[in-house]
């Protein structure tokens, strides 16, 4: 089973994750992007939150993406594989001119 990590770990881990923020409760961050190319960034993150089994809150507003990840098996903390969806999600973010 998956351990939360810490405030601490979680920043440390997050650091190199341009506007990922941390509360020690979950990770989230903000994109800007056009609408349409919102709502097919939000298709290719559910995508690769069924590959990883994993899943987050996704919110498409009229031009922005908010995402916020945490572990319901942990009571709503974050774990190491929390940290690993937001890299996914990062690293598909400028396909769909997310910034």
């Amino acid at each position: 089973m998956a351990e939360a990590l810490s405030t601490e770990q979680i920043e440390e881990r997050i650091k190199d994750l341009p506007s990922w923020t941390t509360d020690g409760r979950k990770i989230e961050r903000s994109y800007a992007v056009p609408h349409v190319q919102g709502a097919a960034f939000i298709v290719h993150i559910a995508a690769i939150q069924d590959g990883l089994g994993h899943h987050s809150d996704a919110t498409l507003g009229y031009k922005t993406v908010h995402i916020s990840i945490s572990s319901s098996d942990l009571g709503g903390y974050v774990a190491e594989h929390d940290v690993e969806l937001a890299r996914h999600i990062e690293a598909a973010a400028a396909a769909h001119g997310a910034v």
